[in-house]
């Protein structure tokens, strides 16, 4: 039942976060970091409780199946694996930080506002939880009404737009998942007679070419929003420009995660015959937008969209990763989740704190704060080196895996994906340059971190410098969940097998896909 109360706490808090307005104005802060810390405090026990050796045949460290509307097919199935942990611990974390970072900077309707960050938090807890795609898809709404409130009452001068925007693409692109979901249980209820929302269950369910792609399609039209991915990525600037500076941490350091945990969870095991026909369009679109979103970031004078953009890059590696078929590259791809998530958080505080002083996201108008604010130099110089993938620090490794492994699957798209790595050291650099070394137009006072401040970033210098230096127990943990997901090609069927185009094969000559998938079609 730890899994139930891993929700149950966030969503009572947020309740009770809200009411509390009416006793005290400051009791919803401290009721919402009391929630976000307790369920930190029970992943990690669950974390130190489970090390990665002990984890056997099965990926799964706790199940829990019950039943909820049995004549609908619909059950209560909540499942953790080191996948799951892993971005349970990253969204506790990011959690109790955007707590922290909102402390003084809502002032308005706070108990409102804390509600709807703890049930954010909420959803996204129950979508990397949840292995029943009826319930998946009630968790994965459940994410997105919070943060469009948050965009677009506590937001700045163009909120309204942005929050909008943010809503119609990822609610559209929902609805095409959920009518795949449901074609995927009716398909499996024809064929077996038993009508069910179990992934386990679907996982068995054969599909021809033609049906895997379209269902397929519909699951990657919410994943690739959420990413997002080239050319579905228009929502995210302006969400990220005009949401506070929690929101952003949320924004980027959670919600992009769930579309690149969809696909592993989801696409890759589901339909592995229709994914293997779309993997090289899929690394290409990555290519693009690893090239794309650098080019964007580099143009920007608005610090929060130019981090934005540098979101649409990094993430450019998660699609290039997921698509290589391979342990490596999603070693790497789930490296890249969690680094991404602290590096891009850690810029978007940044942005934030510079916001409160100055009043201003302009870069053009800033300039010479090395010398007046020390920590915040220091703070946002590490944060910016681990953007550009700096050895050392966790983008590195995340990076280096990803690329490695994608140089198995497609030499040439590999190539030029590394062309982004060096657009990154442009924009990157160009961040601490035009901020904090260049000579400012005018002169603006600006203190240094407090130490509120400092407790937001001390935690994350250190995160970031342990996955740099000692990345193995992450690996470890994730990797029963990876192969897990890597099973589904060693295993395709042959008729499956059979209709995927040899052009497709050919394309992604892997060890795991393109040789087993050979064998089992020995006939071409």
């Amino acid at each position: 039942m730890i899994l139930v109360w891993l929700i149950v706490i966030l969503m009572a808090g947020g309740l009770l976060a809200w009411l509390s307005k009416k006793w005290h104005p400051v009791l919803p802060r401290w009721i919402s970091l009391a929630a976000v810390l307790l369920d930190l405090v029970l992943v990690v026990y669950i974390w130190l409780r489970t090390p990665a050796a002990t984890l056997g045949a099965s990926p799964w460290l706790i199940q829990l199946n019950l039943p909820w509307i049995p004549q609908w097919g619909v059950n209560f199935i909540l499942a953790l694996d080191g996948m799951s942990l892993l971005m349970l611990l990253l969204t506790f974390f990011l959690g109790l930080l955007a707590v922290l970072v909102s402390w003084r900077e809502i002032q308005t309707k706070s108990g409102f506002f804390h509600f709807n960050l703890l049930w954010v938090l909420a959803g996204i807890t129950g979508v990397f939880l949840t292995l029943d795609l009826f319930l998946f898809y009630f968790f994965w709404e459940v994410m997105l009404i919070p943060m469009y409130f948050l965009i677009g009452i506590w937001g700045h001068e163009n909120r309204n737009y942005a929050a909008y925007k943010f809503f119609i693409f990822t609610q559209a692109s929902g609805l095409l998942m959920l009518l795949s979901i449901l074609a995927l249980f009716f398909i499996h209820g024809s064929q077996t007679g038993t009508y069910t929302f179990n992934y386990f269950e679907l996982l068995d369910t054969p599909l021809a070419l033609g049906t895997g792609r379209l269902l397929m399609f519909g699951f990657l039209a919410a994943f690739l929003v959420k990413l997002p991915v080239v050319p579905f990525h228009s929502w995210l600037p302006d969400a990220h420009s005009q949401a506070p500076t929690a929101g952003s941490i949320i924004l980027a350091g959670l919600l992009l995660k769930t579309g690149a945990y969809g696909l592993l969870r989801f696409v890759l095991p589901l339909f592995p015959a229709a994914a293997v026909e779309f993997a090289p369009w899929a690394m290409l679109l990555g290519v693009i937008g690893i090239i794309y979103g650098a080019i964007l970031a580099y143009s920007q004078t608005d610090l929060k969209r130019l981090v934005a953009y540098t979101s649409v890059s990094h993430m450019g590696f998660v699609i290039l990763g997921v698509f290589a078929f391979n342990e490596l590259a999603l070693q790497g791809v789930v490296m890249q989740m969690i680094a991404h998530g602290l590096s891009t958080g850690a810029l978007f505080i940044i942005a934030g704190l510079l916001y409160e002083r100055l009043h201003t996201r302009d870069i053009q108008l800033m300039g010479g704060f090395w010398s007046k604010a020390p920590k915040l130099g220091v703070f946002a110089m590490i944060f910016v080196m681990a953007s550009l993938g700096l050895p050392g620090l966790g983008n590195f490794i995340a990076e280096f895996l990803t690329l490695v492994g994608a140089w198995q699957a497609n030499n040439w798209l590999t190539v030029f994906a590394t062309i982004g790595l060096v657009m990154a050291t442009a924009y990157s650099l160009r961040i601490m340059q035009k901020v904090f070394f260049e000579p400012a137009p005018a002169e603006h006072p600006l203190p240094d971190l407090s130490p509120r401040e400092m407790l937001i970033a001390l935690p994350m210098v250190v995160m970031i410098l342990w996955l740099g230096l000692y990345p193995q127990p992450v690996l470890d943990m994730a990797r029963p969940a990876i192969n897990q997901q890597l099973q589904a090609y060693i295993t395709l069927p042959a008729e499956e097998a059979a209709a995927v185009p040899v052009a497709a094969l050919q394309a992604e000559k892997t060890d795991t896909v393109y040789y087993e998938i050979l064998l089992r079609t020995d006939k071409r």
